[in-house]
């Protein structure tokens, strides 16, 4: 991997990839506890699901005007509050076990998150990485997120058993300060100035376009869709099929892998053709049929556990292909603002997602988790399939 790229590139791909890996692990840092949490604190489901609503409130609201402020401020910076800011919720939820502080915690932890795609954008789009490269850049920073949250489910259960709830919490966030700390040092020796191009004053209205508005729209399915997984299928498989929570983690766990596997799949196939929105829509439609077998069938664990990793691979093999949409809808030098709006879709996800399954869940009906989920995804294929020909007729006039 290291042949043709440069030290400084390589410091500056590892300090991004790692603070991309820690905010993933963060937004799944409670799911994994909610059976411990709603027994400790004594409430349901939708509290629990509360907690993440607040969260990507928080998030959908500030995540565009981070972007602006990452530009004034400057992306390493922001990158380093987001980090210090994000730990910090999780050590303070851990010192303070009660549900009142667990949800101000969301509220930091959301703020923190808002920071990361704006920064992370920004610094790879920056000039440090050279031209020629910022694809597969593009490609091992979403891979060290999908390994963050891969990680996280199976690491959390374990860190709980180990130190208890609160032990675990603050083991979360501890993780957050110690990948800032190679930020502070400022840029490698021998990196590359920002390029002017990113500099250029560019209002909120020129970036809000139809394409990528439709972008939001996108990564809002594939929020509502992604969060019934990553949420709520592990307490879904127990409740409906009474798989047993290690083996619905482990399982999860396999399907967030998998999907990172994806990812770096996904950069290769992005190479080789422009259909962006056909890879997206033919992942998602092998995903969809996927969870609805996991969902229909109480499948044994050695069915159970392929399923789901064929599921998480297709998922993470459209990711490449959705950020060269992004890309594409992006004015140049602009792409770390563009993806902040266009992220505000899986905030907006992650708002309704939560109380919806958590919901379902309070309401008794866990195989619902399935279908819904399985619902949104179909939804991903058709809005992909619908901006594809609208692109194309636009394109033609």
């Amino acid at each position: 991997m290291s042949a043709g790229w440069k030290r400084a590139e390589l410091a500056t791909l590892g300090q991004i990839s790692g603070a991309h890996m820690v905010s993933h692990i963060h937004i799944l840092v409670l799911p994994p506890l909610f059976p411990l949490l709603a027994e400790q604190f004594g409430v349901g489901y939708v509290e629990l699901g509360f907690a993440l609503t607040l969260f990507n409130i928080v998030s959908a609201l500030m995540q565009t005007p981070t972007g602006f402020a990452v530009d004034r401020f400057g992306p390493r910076r922001m990158l380093v509050g987001g980090l210090v800011l994000g730990g910090t919720s999780f050590i303070v939820a851990g010192m303070n076990p009660v549900y009142p502080v667990l949800l101000a915690a969301s509220v930091m932890a959301g703020l923190a998150n808002c920071v990361y795609h704006p920064s992370d954008y920004a610094l790879l789009s920056s000039g440090v990485i050279a031209e020629s490269r910022v694809g597969r850049a593009f490609s091992i920073h979403t891979f060290a997120g999908y390994l963050g949250t891969a990680l996280a489910p199976a690491a959390m259960l374990l860190a709980a058993a180990m130190w208890g709830v609160s032990g675990a919490l603050i083991a979360a966030g501890l993780i957050g300060p110690l990948a800032a700390i190679p930020l502070l040092f400022g840029a490698p020796a021998g990196a590359a100035r920002p390029t002017a191009v990113r500099s250029r004053p560019v209002s909120l209205r020129s970036l809000v376009t139809p394409s990528v508005l439709s972008l939001m729209a996108f990564f809002t399915v594939i929020g509502m869709s992604g969060g019934g997984i990553s949420g709520f299928s592990v307490v879904a498989m127990h409740a409906h099929h009474g798989t047993p929570l290690g083996v619905a983690n482990i399982a999860l766990s396999l399907y967030l892998g998998a999907s990172a596997l994806g990812v770096l799949a996904g950069g290769v196939i992005a190479d080789r053709t422009r259909r962006y929105s056909e890879v997206a829509a033919g992942g998602f439609a092998v995903t969809a049929a996927a969870i609805a077998l996991v969902g229909l069938v109480n499948l044994p664990v050695a069915l159970l556990l392929p399923v789901m990793a064929l599921g998480g691979f297709c998922t993470g093999m459209i990711m490449p292909s959705r950020d060269m949409l992004v890309r594409a809808a992006a004015p140049k030098g602009a792409e770390g603002r563009v993806f902040g709006i266009v992220s505000t879709g899986f905030n907006i996800g992650g708002i309704v997602g939560p109380l919806l399954y958590g919901s379902i869940m309070d309401y008794g009906r866990p195989g619902w988790i399935f279908a819904v989920s399985v619902g949104f995804m179909l939804a991903t294929c058709v809005i992909a399939l619908a901006s594809d020909r609208r692109g194309r007729l636009a394109a033609a006039e």
